[in-house]
């Protein structure tokens, strides 16, 4: 198998065709993507499609969309369409859009004002408090700091707490990502990830800058198509997706 290719060269997105569903496409396309070096996914869509990402050196790419015109066995291509895109630096080639579970940022006032990002990780919500909140902006590198883990019937709560309070600022499902499998990935100190929130779309990474008994992460937006340079979501959209209130209006009603 080759070895990983470097965020560079060109990228497309392929769009193919026909009774390519349920047929093992995604599965052989991270193979071969692999033996070439190309980086990026492959997606099943709703209408029947499978989407595929594609980067890496122009003869690598071109022959995986070459391969993508026949398919694994019991595959029938019936169209490629192939469009020119942006490289996303990906670090490896995976299946995207199977849910690894549930995900949900609770804002909170508390002793310190944050935002409490947890994913769902073998049956616990796996917590870090976000001072500034999440961005997506690749370039705002947020401090993320490891916290107790939660039950999973603590996701909805939404209300005043007595010395602050709590609104679900988004929510929605995640895809887990990297090379590393989960929860590993999180013991090693670096997890790749994709969200599908109502707020936060994309990819995104966690990476432990320091041990000890409250870990230290840095929580970043990774350069994909759905990244927002220059934005501040946390100003732009404060309200709660549940009730619509902003956290000030929670806790005053309280």
């Amino acid at each position: 198998m080759a070895g990983r290719a470097k965020a560079k060269g060109k990228g497309v997105r392929v769009t193919v065709r026909g009774r390519v569903q349920a047929v093992g496409f995604r599965e052989a396309a991270v193979r071969r993507a692999g033996e070439l070096g190309v980086l990026g996914w492959v997606r099943n869509e709703d209408d029947g499609t499978v989407v595929v990402q594609a980067e890496g050196p122009d003869a690598a790419v071109d022959a995986l969309v070459e391969w993508l015109g026949e398919g694994p066995r019991g595959a029938a291509v019936e169209e490629v369409e192939v469009e020119k895109g942006k490289v996303e630096g990906h670090e490896q080639f995976a299946i995207r859009g199977v849910s690894a579970g549930a995900f949900v940022i609770q804002e909170h006032q508390a002793t310190a004002h944050h935002w409490d990002l947890r994913l769902e990780v073998d049956g616990v919500m796996r917590s870090w408090a976000v001072p500034k909140g999440p961005s997506m902006d690749p370039a705002q590198k947020r401090l993320a700091v490891q916290v107790a883990d939660h039950e999973k019937s603590h996701n909805d709560f939404e209300g005043g707490t007595g010395e602050g309070g709590v609104i679900v600022w988004d929510r929605g499902t995640y895809e887990q990502g990297g090379r590393v499998p989960w929860p590993e990935a999180i013991e090693r100190g670096h997890a790749v990830f994709v969200l599908h929130g109502e707020k936060l779309e994309g990819g995104f990474a966690l990476q432990r800058t320091r041990p000890g008994e409250k870990p230290q992460w840095l929580l970043i937006k990774r350069k994909d198509d759905a990244a927002r340079p220059g934005s501040d979501l946390v100003a732009e959209s404060p309200g709660s997706v549940v009730s619509g209130k902003t956290l000030a209006e929670v806790i005053a009603a309280d």
